[in-house]
């Protein structure tokens, strides 16, 4: 068991997933997220390019990916702290007093978390150093990765 302090407030106590059940949990996600994608972005793409004509703009496509993904992980983590691949691995996200996350911190988390994975994978490496093994995306989103009781 371990304790989060800040400052002089105690929050509560928990313990915190190994790098290894992060790491997996990750995988999995990636699996799961190839379902989400081929449903809700590459159909649509392939009915408006095919069938209706419409050619979309790069740009456009990164946008509805980030976009896409964006509304998979807030839902989930706004609902409960948790996505499919994080009930299964019996982890959870909360915020820094244990409560669920807030609908703006869910959106800081995500788009930390965006850019720690584009800088080469520092966000995730961080956790490594962390004195609380979180991700970068955590700290900066005040919020913790917890094992699920």
């Amino acid at each position: 068991m371990q304790s989060l302090l800040t400052g002089r407030l105690f929050l509560f106590s928990y313990t915190f997933p190994s790098f290894f059940r992060r790491m997996t949990s990750m995988v999995y996600e990636c699996f799961l997220l190839g379902a989400v994608v081929l449903v809700f972005f590459l159909l649509p793409q392939t009915l408006f390019g095919v069938f209706i004509g419409i050619a979309v703009y790069p740009s456009v496509l990164w946008v509805h990916f980030f976009l896409l993904l964006l509304v998979y992980f807030c839902w989930f983590w706004i609902r409960g702290g948790q996505t499919l691949a994080m009930k299964t691995w019996k982890i959870q996200v909360v915020d820094i007093s244990g409560g669920p996350l807030r609908p703006l911190q869910a959106v800081l988390r995500y788009c930390a978390a965006w850019s720690g994975v584009m800088l080469g994978g520092v966000g995730i490496l961080w956790s490594l150093v962390d004195r609380d093994r979180q991700f970068l995306h955590d700290r900066i989103a005040d919020t913790r990765l917890i094992n699920k009781v």
